[in-house]
């Protein structure tokens, strides 16, 4: 038994060293890629800061109606409607990129990088905040429902003995 735990505990101490390791190299790497990603940007054009604006008011939206089951479903299906744009983003980069009067930059690639960064990843954040939200309502509301069963269940008990 004490060999078996040991092997377990040798075998978490390499894996942490390996995610270590990992992740030193991944921020090392990418930073300077998304540093010069976002300064790149004019962050004080007007559909930007709509953008961003829209992506603040349903975030605080999602998280003030947090306690509200239906409405936060019908907020993760308006997001995932939204997300599924992201199909469309390479078509859509296109057709923004040769049509710049939105922008003063060009900022639209042939990829649909930008407008897949900028629009899809806070939507898909605020869409993980709502389904873990409802999953820990729904964790909530199973135990609350099994209390209620086993007191139904002492109480009809308690009266069948009498």
């Amino acid at each position: 038994m004490d060999t078996i735990q040991l092997a377990i505990e040798e075998h978490i101490e390499q894996m942490e060293d390996l995610v270590q390791k990992l992740s030193s190299e991944i921020r090392s790497g990418l930073r300077p890629a998304y540093m010069g990603f976002f300064h790149a940007i004019d962050w004080k054009e007007p559909w930007l800061m709509g953008l961003i604006a829209f992506h603040v008011l349903l975030l605080l939206t999602a998280i003030g109606s947090r306690k509200n089951t239906n409405f936060q479903m019908c907020l993760f299906i308006l997001c995932c409607v939204v997300v599924a744009g992201v199909y469309f983003a390479e078509n859509l980069n296109s057709l923004l990129g040769n049509n710049n009067s939105i922008a003063t930059q060009n900022y639209f690639d042939p990829y649909g990088v930008f407008l897949s960064v900028l629009w899809s990843w806070p939507l898909l954040i605020i869409s993980i905040f709502i389904l873990v939200n409802t999953l820990f309502s729904l964790c909530y509301m199973i135990v609350r429902w099994k209390k209620t069963e086993l007191r139904h269940r002492a109480s009809f008990s308690r009266n069948k003995q009498d």
